[in-house]
């Protein structure tokens, strides 16, 4: 799977199908049940050898006909001046300040290796500062909300002073601070019960006191009717309110308003965030503007409410939302739908940390973090490592920098056999119809054109395609030479405020499905692969009611494995297949076990957070999230990474195990009894020290790079802690007995039992 990593290195794109699979009108697509796809990355780092064709000073070339921009597969005639467009194959002259064009002088755009570049498309304009604007929950303990002031004090620290800040506090009430006004502490209040419209707001913000309300037109910053001097009451410099700020949040209480033993705290969230939507919308519209909002428990009032404030009432669980028992969940998410819908407008972000033991409604939530881009933070507590380090790596700079961008527009060309079915991923239709819209749709579609209101150098999208049946398997496009084209172009704001435009163009061969089964075989990523049916199986589990995961998961492994399989009929021994196949079992036996498929046990803010995460990740830690990765560390070895198996568990070793959101490090029995008894600490034993400080170090290096930061579980062998690893673990066979002398007592079968199974199904 190195060719894949390198062609992911040179343009952020990973396809399952790199030869794409192409069946005639009578027959079933081989791509049916794992369809092709591509997972793209926008901004991902590129380690590209031609460092200028980075950044071009100059605007993109495009054709007259279809807009897609000039790539390396134009054809180009020199002599005529002219280059011919590989999507709808029309001619185009090249301008004036081309006319030097030449097979040894040409613009970097055309260099073969320049599949992605990036232009720069208003080198003349001023950068706009990032707005930020602080949503914190003070229906806390006087714990938590010492925690809480604590993160955001550090935050506001690393905050550039250009920055434009803004505060607003909620329990049962909303407050909008006046940071511009720093005689004292001065603040707007607002019922939590109503919702509010951007009118409403501004009329009890007296924005128009000393400047009359304009007769007609939208009001929206400066320019339509809002003077300068009312915004800078409410979001101004970071520089200029610093002093202000750093006061409001000293002296910031815990919930001011009793609250009886059989009652949860009053918590508006919902009306919060409208207010802060409503705020930014008319302030700073169409800028680089987060809300970032600080969340310590349940809303229990207002617009946007999960539950009531009776403790007799319990939160929703799967079941209830299920069953349609769930009163509030529906009400929650058409509000929030409302609310995703104003934010995309605006082109605003919705980051949301969630820090409690409780849920906070991220499940309902969901949508308006995931179509503007935003992240998403689940902690236990705002002490918690997890939350602090994660909000310290949003603001930090130099190699951990994430190189925020926002106002992002992501769109997509693409060769006429092809049609896009949409894009599981944090963006929002533009609904910009065409002949490139699939009638069927996958996440957003119905459009070749999406905003992604915020992204970072990580953000990656699934991008499903539908392909076009031929009459006859003998049909041949002498024009595309049997070549699909798709180009990406992503506008965005970079970190440094600059506007530009990346454009990914890449070329994938096709071939009919039925006759070539090797070539199709040679260019299958099976990482790439599990990740799209991940994304696929977690976003028809949120849309189809009835919809049987395990039952699809197994049709498609079944389907793939018997048409790529190399077995005798009713010879189960006799089957195997290709090497670049062979993990796709696995993978597939990990991802019915994970997170995104077992809802069991997990609440459904969990399950709405495991999968935002994995619809903005990229490959290699998708695939981290479906199959943890084992690492062993023992005298006898270096490190070295083992199967994910229970039979790995000895008393001698320690492991690592990675599972994407928890990284668990995991002492043998022997292990701990020489660490219990200080065997370390003994200048004798400097090795054993050396390896107890081996997988820390690991895992050190691994949160310093991951966001959001993975939780750290340090446990013994037989602790109750080791949980975190065994349920992670393949169950082997149960009636097994290992060196650690312990089984995995579980329903589950173990990967062996599967795969006969599987085997046994396919070849009778």
């Amino acid at each position: 799977m190195a060719e894949f990593g390198e062609l992911e290195a040179q343009d952020g794109v990973r396809m399952p199908w790199n030869i794409i699979p192409v069946a005639t009108i009578k027959e079933e697509s081989i791509d049916s049940e794992i369809p092709v796809s591509a997972i793209y990355t926008p901004l991902k780092p590129l380690q590209s050898s031609t460092d200028y064709s980075l950044l071009l000073p100059y605007s993109p070339l495009r054709c007259r006909t279809c807009r897609s921009v000039l790539n390396p597969y134009s054809v180009v005639d020199f002599s005529a001046c002219t280059w011919g467009c590989p999507f709808c194959f029309n001619r185009n002259p090249f301008p004036r300040n081309y006319s030097s064009i030449a097979d040894n002088n040409l613009p970097p755009e055309l260099f073969p290796l320049s599949t992605t570049v990036e232009y720069l498309c208003d080198s003349f304009s001023s950068p706009s500062p990032p707005v930020f604007l602080f949503v914190v929950d003070t229906s806390l303990i006087s714990e938590e909300l010492d925690f809480l002031k604590s993160s955001l004090f550090q935050a506001l620290d690393l905050l550039p002073d250009t920055s434009i800040v803004g505060l607003i506090t909620f329990d049962k009430l909303v407050r909008v601070y006046e940071l511009g006004f720093p005689h004292c502490t001065k603040s707007y209040f607002f019922h939590g019960n109503k919702d509010f419209t951007k009118d409403q707001l501004l009329d009890q913000l007296s924005f128009f006191v000393k400047n009359p309300k304009p007769s007609s037109g939208v009001i929206a910053g400066v320019r339509d009717g809002l003077s300068s001097d009312d915004i800078a009451r409410f979001l101004l410099p970071a520089s200029d309110c610093q002093f202000t700020l750093h006061s409001v949040l000293e002296e910031l209480g815990n919930n001011p308003w009793p609250v009886e033993a059989d009652q949860r705290p009053g918590r508006c969230t919902g009306v919060a965030l409208r207010i802060a939507a409503g705020l930014l919308g008319a302030c700073f519209p169409g800028s680089a503007a987060r809300i970032m909002a600080f969340i310590g428990g349940p809303s229990t009032q207002g617009p946007g409410a999960i539950v009531s404030r009776e403790l007799s009432e319990p939160i929703r669980s799967h079941k209830d939302i299920d069953k349609d028992s769930a009163p509030c969940y529906h009400k929650a998410v058409e509000f929030y739908q409302g609310l995703a819908k104003q934010l995309v407008n605006q082109g605003h972000v919705l980051d949301v940390f969630a820090s409690s033991v409780d849920q906070v409604g991220i499940a309902e939530l969901k949508v308006a973090v995931e179509q503007t881009g935003g992240f998403v933070v689940l902690a236990e507590s705002f002490g918690h490592s997890v939350f602090r380090d994660s909000l310290r790596r949003v603001f930090q700079l130099g190699e951990k920098d994430l190189c925020l961008s926002s106002c992002g527009i992501f769109e997509i060309n693409c060769s006429k056999d092809i049609k896009v079915q949409g894009i599981i991923g944090p963006c929002a239709s533009l609904e910009k119809k065409g002949p490139l819209c699939s009638d069927t749709v996958v996440g957003q579609g119905h459009t070749s054109a999406w905003k992604m209101c915020g992204l970072d150098k990580n953000t990656s999208i699934c991008l499903v395609f539908e392909i076009a049946k031929r009459d006859t398997a003998n049909v041949v496009l002498q024009s595309q030479n049997n070549q699909f084209y798709f180009q990406f172009l992503t506008y965005y704001q970079h970190s440094n405020g600059q506007t530009r435009l990346r454009v990914t163009t890449i070329s994938r061969r096709w071939v009919m499905g039925t006759e070539s089964l090797q070539e199709l075989t040679n260019g299958f990523d099976q990482e790439a692969a599990a990740v799209v049916m991940a994304r696929l199986v977690s976003f028809k589990m949120e849309t189809q009611p009835e919809f049987n995961p395990q039952r699809w998961v197994d049709k498609a492994l079944i389907n793939l494995c018997t048409r790529f399989g190399d077995y005798q009929k009713g010879n189960p021994s006799s089957f195997s297949l290709a090497s670049q196949l062979s993990i796709f079992p696995q993978f597939v036996f990990h991802l019915r076990r994970s997170q995104f498929v077992q809802v069991f046990n997990n609440s459904p803010d969990e399950t709405a957070y495991f999968r935002m995460i994995l619809y903005r990740e990229n490959v290699s830690n998708s695939i981290v999230m479906i199959q943890p990765s084992l690492v062993s560390f023992s005298f006898q070895s270096p490190p070295e990474p083992i199967l994910l198996d229970v039979a790995s568990i000895t008393a001698d070793t320690i492991l690592l195990l990675d599972s994407y959101f928890t990284l668990v490090i995991f002492h043998g029995a022997t292990i701990a009894q020489w660490r219990k008894a200080g065997y370390h600490n003994q200048p004798e034993h400097q090795a054993f020290e050396h390896m107890l400080q081996s997988p820390r170090g690991y895992a050190d290096t691994i949160i310093s790079e991951r966001f959001p930061s993975p939780r750290l579980v340090i446990c013994d062998q037989y602790g109750s802690q080791a949980r975190f690893l065994l349920a992670k673990l393949n169950p082997s066979n149960g009636d097994a007995s290992f060196s650690c002398e312990s089984n995995v007592f579980t329903d589950d079968v173990s990967l062996s039992v599967f795969l006969d199974h599987l085997t046994r199904l396919i070849v009778h």
